[in-house]
């Protein structure tokens, strides 16, 4: 069910866009020692790994958002807090994302969750007693809840956690076109951009392509490019098939979701009701939180929240 969050921000800190910004772009990344593994796939593309240096304990598979990395805040703090609590954090960039371009004209997006099922079982088959957990990021958020409640195979976790996820893409693609979200929008459309234009440098491409520089908003790169490559007819269809909303009443993973009503990528209207969830799915809603922000503690000494929040959760159910 919907369940009110205990997050409360810190004093002054109480706008979504301060509770964005802030935290993803001005808090210091802890550094972590990593070593990287190259992942051969079944189709003949590849992904790039970062892993934790611990040789023991449970693994979390961290799932990065939109053009992320480890650059990425978020994803470099989880993964030194997943070191810290005795876990192996693995972080699969998702194709192209690893600062080398993938080998087929297909690339990664909202929905494609065929590389997490690969990695899941190829993780489950050189440790089978290990425990396995995966944490998701608003993009990778989307990848995993829709891959939780459609693969057969969903059970090779002991649990999930999805953060701050566009649960309905068409409304996602239409609210943040809108206002002050616009920048994040343009600040995202142009590392897209420069990604498909390094990508069909040097790659053939399948589908006709229009000129990248014309491409302004998400619905128009969708059309363009992440439909007709990924065999989508238009962006509506890759919307209705690849949002994750219509798949949380099918998840049975103890799966922990994490949400801002006031999340700036979003409306409020987006988020899903108690109706559309399954008893498995625990929904913590907040009032303010911003997207992937979620920062409490004082206006002289804030806190990023998330990572104690999905530590906890981590702990209760890798560590019984």
């Amino acid at each position: 069910m919907i369940i009110a969050s205990e997050f409360e921000p810190a004093p002054l800190w109480g706008n979504r866009h301060i509770q964005t910004i802030v935290p993803n772009l001005l808090f210091p990344r802890v550094p972590v020692d990593l070593r990287r593994e190259r992942l051969e796939l079944p189709d003949g593309d590849f992904i790039d790994i970062d892993w934790t240096t611990g040789s023991q304990g449970p693994i979390v598979i961290v799932l990065h958002g939109l053009e992320g990395s480890m650059r990425s805040r978020y994803a470099c703090n989880m993964m030194r807090s997943l070191h810290e609590m005795g876990f192996r954090g693995a972080m699969p960039y998702f194709r192209g994302c690893s600062g080398e371009a993938n080998r087929l004209p297909i690339s990664y997006h909202s929905g494609f969750t065929q590389d997490l099922e690969y990695l899941s079982g190829l993780l489950r088959q050189r440790e089978p007693g290990t425990p396995l957990a995966a944490v998701g990021y608003s993009l990778g958020g989307n990848v995993l809840l829709k891959w939780l409640g459609e693969s057969a195979h969903a059970s090779r976790l002991a649990t999930g956690v999805a953060v701050s996820v566009p649960f309905d893409l068409a409304a996602c693609s239409a609210a943040i076109e809108k206002g002050f979200s616009q920048v994040y929008m343009w600040e995202l459309m142009g590392r897209m951009r420069r990604s498909a234009k390094r990508k069909f440098a040097h790659l053939a491409s399948p589908v006709s392509l229009p000129d990248i520089d014309t491409l302004r908003t998400f619905r128009q790169y969708d059309d363009a490019l992440t439909a007709p490559l990924h065999g989508y007819k238009d962006a509506d269809d890759y919307y209705t098939r690849c949002s994750s909303r219509p798949f949380l009443q099918r998840i049975r993973v103890p799966t922990l979701v994490l949400h801002s009503s006031d999340d700036p990528f979003m409306t409020p209207e987006a988020v899903p009701t108690d109706a559309e969830l399954s008893p498995a799915v625990r929904f913590e809603l907040s009032r303010k939180g911003g997207h992937v922000g979620f920062v409490n503690g004082s206006v002289l000494r804030p806190r990023r929240w998330l990572e104690d929040r999905i530590g906890r959760h981590l702990a209760e159910h890798l560590k019984r």
